[in-house]
């Protein structure tokens, strides 16, 4: 497998920098792998292409305000962008200044924080957080952190990307990047379903910064990613296995819910999990679980395109990318989704 089959063309202003005024409002490309079509229909209308029976499989995952800014003791500016929480107030961040702070150096942040920092961990730094005030870390994180919207998306945060880069059932913290598929599902699309008798169930993925990262080789040869905090409870094993009993099919809203689901599966069976996955999902890849896949359009090359591609085959999906350029889909987080059955 090579990366470079993963690459199209993408005009930049297609890039979405904003999201709709309304979540339900994107536009749906619907990919049929049995027919091998295409169709361009609108998000709203996502029920008619489900059945009674089928269950919707959401990441109920919450992204903190983990990027943070501040100055070293030399006066240099520096950028935190937390990865996840370790005990207590110890965390693993991605750590950017002109020059490596030193181990045992405080950083000044943002409304009296402040990062100790400790040992590299290959890509990521070690750092002890703090506060003046004696106050609990987590919570001036919340308070004064910035949305860490992704690196296309070129504006800064505004106060209304708190509400809208998150789902509107987000409701474990630990999130670094929005699980986007689900950033269309609004409180009418939500009632819609429970109406028409589709099921839900929910896992916990908290995205990580490695998400935006490019593929390096040693992913291609190792086979495995950066590792992400996956719950699979026993709820949600119940609900698909129920669902599956009455001839519905499971369908993953979002990249992260299938890896999650496809990480509890790895001994063959589906079961409950916890802990953390490292699985790359390629072409090639056998789905235990995953029937259908909802999910944004992804960055050339990408893991996640790749995913994708193996869901629904290489070539068709590469079709369908060429296709919504043409036709001027909005792409990434704030952009138009794909359904694939």
């Amino acid at each position: 497998m090579i990366s470079s089959a993963f690459d199209y063309d993408l005009p930049p202003e297609l890039i979405a920098q904003t999201p709709l005024a309304k979540r339900s409002a994107s536009r749906l490309m619907v990919l049929d792998r049995d027919s091998q079509t295409l169709a361009d229909q609108m998000f709203a209308d996502l029920i008619k292409f489900l059945r009674p029976s089928d269950i919707l499989v959401f990441n109920d995952t919450r992204v903190i305000p983990a990027r943070l800014y501040g100055t070293r003791s030399t006066g240099g500016r520096v950028e935190l962008l937390l990865e996840r929480f370790l005990e207590g107030p110890v965390a693993h961040v991605a750590l950017r200044a002109s020059k490596a702070p030193r181990v045992g150096e405080v950083l000044a942040l943002e409304g009296g924080l402040q990062a100790t920092v400790g040992e590299r961990r290959g890509e990521l730094t070690e750092v002890c957080f703090s506060t003046l005030s004696g106050e609990d870390p987590r919570l001036v994180i919340e308070r004064v952190g910035h949305v860490p919207l992704p690196p296309y998306i070129a504006r800064p945060d505004t106060d209304a990307d708190r509400s809208r880069y998150q789902t509107i059932y987000a409701r474990a913290p630990g999130a670094v990047a929005a699980p986007t598929a689900g950033l269309h599902f609004d409180e009418g699309l939500m009632a819609a379903l429970a109406a028409g008798g589709i099921g839900c169930a929910f896992i916990t993925l908290h995205v990580g910064a490695g998400t935006f990262r490019p593929l390096r080789p040693e992913n291609l040869a190792s086979g495995r990613l950066h590792p992400e905090r996956v719950v699979v409870d026993v709820a949600c094993v119940e609900a698909i296995t129920a669902a599956r009993a009455r001839g519905g099919r499971v369908i993953a809203v979002g990249t992260t819910s299938a890896r999650a689901l496809e990480s509890a599966a790895r001994t063959g069976t589906l079961a409950p999990f916890v802990g953390d996955t490292d699985l790359f999902i390629r072409p090639g890849f056998g789905f235990r679980v995953t029937e259908g896949l909802i999910t944004n359009f992804h960055l050339p090359q990408s893991t996640l395109l790749m995913l994708v591609s193996a869901f629904a085959g290489t070539e068709l999906v590469m079709t369908a990318y060429r296709r919504a350029v043409d036709k001027r889909y909005r792409f990434f987080s704030y952009g138009d989704a794909m359904l694939l059955l």
